[in-house]
C-alpha cells in the first residue's frame, strides 16, 4: 500500500522535528483493535458519521482509545483515510488531537487515537451533556483560546502548511481537564510554499462555511478562520450556528449576533447557562473577535496567529480598532447569508451538525 510506505519511511514527519522526537504512533492489528473494543461493540460506540463509527476501547496496559472505523472502503475512503493519518502523523501539538496508530488490513481502515473521556464541545452545548452545565465561562474560554492555538499551528507551524476545513463543535474534543484538542483531519488540505489557496471541491458542514469556499471551492486559511468565529459564537451564546426559525427558513448566527453587538447588547448574547457569570469584558471580546472572524469579505478577517492574541488580551489596541471598524457601523452589508447553501443540503460532502 503506497500510503503506508509513505508513512513508515519518515515522509509523515515535518523534516523541522526530524531528530527531536520520535514517532509515538504504531501500527495496529485488526485482531488487537477486536479485542480492544469487544469485537466493535454497539455498547461501546462513542458516535457515527458519514465516515463511519467511532468506537471505544481498552488496550491490553489498560490504557483507553477511540477507534474510528471507515464505513465501506472505497476510493474516496481511502483518499480521506491517507490524509488524515498523515497529517496526524506529522503534526504535535498539545490542542491537536494525537495519533496513536492505524490498522489497513483487507478492506478495514481504522485510526487510533487517545480517548477524550469529556467527548465533544458539540455534546456540551447541544447534546446529551447540555443539561449538566459543565461549561463555566473560565471553561469556554480555555476552549476558544486552546483551538484557535491548535489551529495557528496547522496554519503557521506545520510545514507545509495546514487547513483543517471542517473546524466545528463535534471536531473539538475534550480531555479530562477540559482541555481542547481539534481532530478530524479528513478534510484537510496541504497548501504548497507561496500559495494563497487551493481551488477544491467542497466539503464541511453548514453554517460553518465561508462565502467564498462555499460558492467557488476556494479553500485557504481565512476560510477555517471564517468557521472558528461561528464556533466562537456557538461558545459564547450557547446558539446553533444554523437556527431554524421555520421548517423552511434557517438563521445564521452571525446574521442575530452582529445586529446585537453593534448595539452594545453583549449580554444579550451570553448562554443563559451561564447565569450571568461571565467576565464581561471577555465575553465582549469573544464576539468581536467572531464577528471579525465571520466578516463575509476574506481580506478583512484577521489571521488566526492574530485571533489567539486578541483572544488572550494581548493586542488591545488592535481591539480597539476592531470596535471602530465598519463591520459594527453597518452590519446588515456585512452578514453573510447561509440561504445560498440550502440546495447544497443533500451533497455528500457538505452535511449539518447533529446533536450528540
Amino acid at each position: 500500500m503506497a500510503f503506508c510506505s509513505m508513512i513508515c519511511c519518515g515522509k509523515g514527519v515535518d523534516r523541522k522535528e526530524k531528530g527531536k522526537q520520535q514517532p509515538t504512533w504504531r501500527i495496529f492489528s485488526l485482531k488487537e483493535l477486536h479485542s480492544a473494543t469487544n469485537n466493535f461493540n454497539y455498547d461501546n460506540k462513542l458516535g457515527e458519521g458519514g465516515f463511519g463509527s467511532v468506537y471505544w476501547g481498552q488496550l491490553w496496559d489498560g490504557s483507553q482509545i477511540a477507534v474510528k472505523r471507515l464505513k465501506v472502503w472505497s476510493n474516496k475512503a481511502e483518499v480521506q483515510f491517507s490524509v488524515e493519518v498523515e497529517i496526524l502523523a506529522r503534526v504535535r501539538h498539545k490542542n491537536l488531537l494525537s495519533l496513536r496508530g492505524y490498522c489497513a488490513e483487507g478492506q478495514e481502515r481504522l485510526i487510533v487515537y487517545d480517548y477524550m473521556p469529556n467527548l465533544s464541545l458539540l455534546s456540551h452545548l447541544h447534546g446529551h451533556h447540555s443539561s449538566e452545565c459543565h461549561l463555566d465561562w473560565s471553561r469556554r474560554m480555555n476552549i476558544a483560546i486552546g483551538s484557535a492555538e491548535g489551529i495557528a499551528y496547522l496554519h503557521h507551524h506545520s510545514t507545509p502548511h495546514i487547513i483543517h476545513r471542517d473546524i466545528k463543535a463535534s471536531n473539538v474534543l475534550l480531555d479530562s481537564d477540559f482541555q481542547p484538542q481539534v481532530a478530524d483531519f479528513g478534510f484537510a488540505k496541504f497548501i504548497p510554499d507561496g500559495a494563497t489557496h487551493v481551488t477544491t471541491r467542497v466539503k464541511g458542514t453548514l453554517g460553518y462555511l465561508a462565502p467564498e469556499y462555499a460558492m467557488l471551492g476556494k479553500a485557504s486559511e481565512s476560510c477555517d478562520v471564517y468557521s472558528f468565529g461561528i464556533l466562537l459564537l456557538e461558545l459564547a451564546s450557547g446558539k446553533k450556528p444554523l437556527e431554524k426559525l421555520s421548517p423552511t427558513v434557517k438563521r445564521p448566527i452571525a446574521e442575530w449576533a452582529l445586529p446585537l453587538a453593534s448595539e452594545g447588547k453583549f449580554s444579550e448574547l451570553a448562554d443563559p447557562r451561564l447565569n450571568g457569570k461571565y467576565v464581561e469584558e471577555e465575553l465582549k471580546r469573544v464576539v468581536l473577535v467572531a464577528l471579525v472572524c465571520a466578516d463575509a469579505q476574506p481580506e478583512k478577517r484577521p489571521t488566526i496567529l492574530e485571533v489567539v492574541k486578541l483572544l488572550k488580551g494581548e493586542s488591545k489596541e488592535k481591539l480597539s480598532e476592531l470596535e471602530n471598524s465598519d463591520l459594527f457601523k453597518n452590519p446588515q452589508s456585512a452578514v453573510c447569508n447561509d440561504e445560498i447553501l440550502a440546495s447544497e443540503e443533500s451533497s455528500d460532502t457538505i452535511k449539518e451538525e447533529k446533536d450528540s
